[in-house]
């Protein structure tokens, strides 16, 4: 994969720059005066809610699993430890987009393996002393899927009012055991890169 890019998310108020080599955020009003290395997305649902709009920032408890499929969860969740806390602190984010994205050239997986990975990464994510939420539980989900020979559909989207970011599995379209709430995302970042639509354009301001 070559060099993670810089994301500038549009919405009609507001951009909001994701920098993947470090995960760095920021919030501006319009794009910046040097645009040469951002790739520019168009925020897809962007109705106001003035900060009313309710945020359920709890996942959902995960069903009964498989033991095969959990027992295969503590050894890709062992990978993703060291990779989140060995190394640059700096660059912890871009380690993480990297991980997920490391089966991207094998077949799709099933809606049902999806189904198996996600909940069984979240049960041995209970276990887990430490913060353990959507980009942990997304990335080893998407490296246990790689290890079975699938390919992951990692998202990692934004939402805006309040601007919030949010890390998810997809199977055959659709996200895998996703509070309704996730319709709000856009996604911004999958396993081929930015994930910039057909006939995306440059846009000079936000007004």
């Amino acid at each position: 994969m070559t060099e993670l890019p810089t994301v500038a998310v549009l919405t009609r108020h507001t951009c909001v720059l994701i920098d993947y080599r470090t995960g760095h955020t920021e919030l501006r009003t319009r794009l910046p005066e040097n645009r040469d290395t951002l790739v520019i997305i168009r925020h897809e649902t962007d109705a106001g809610s003035w900060g009313t709009e309710e945020t359920n920032a709890v996942l959902r408890t995960p069903s009964k699993v498989g033991s095969g499929w959990i027992l295969a969860a503590i050894p890709a969740t062992a990978v993703t430890v060291p990779v989140l806390f060995c190394g640059s602190r700096p660059h912890r984010f871009a380690r993480m987009v990297r991980l997920a994205c490391v089966g991207r050239r094998f077949p799709p997986a099933t809606d049902a393996q999806a189904q198996h990975v996600v909940h069984a990464v979240r049960r041995i994510s209970a276990l887990f002393p430490a913060r353990w939420a959507c980009l942990e539980q997304s990335v080893t989900a998407a490296l246990l899927l790689a290890m079975v020979g699938r390919r992951a559909e990692w998202r990692h989207g934004v939402a805006t009012d309040p601007v919030r970011l949010h890390a998810w599995i997809e199977a055959d379209g659709y996200p895998v055991e996703e509070e309704p709430g996730i319709d709000a995302y856009t996604p911004i970042y999958t396993p081929d890169g930015p994930a910039v639509g057909p006939g995306e354009t440059l846009e000079n301001t936000v007004e």
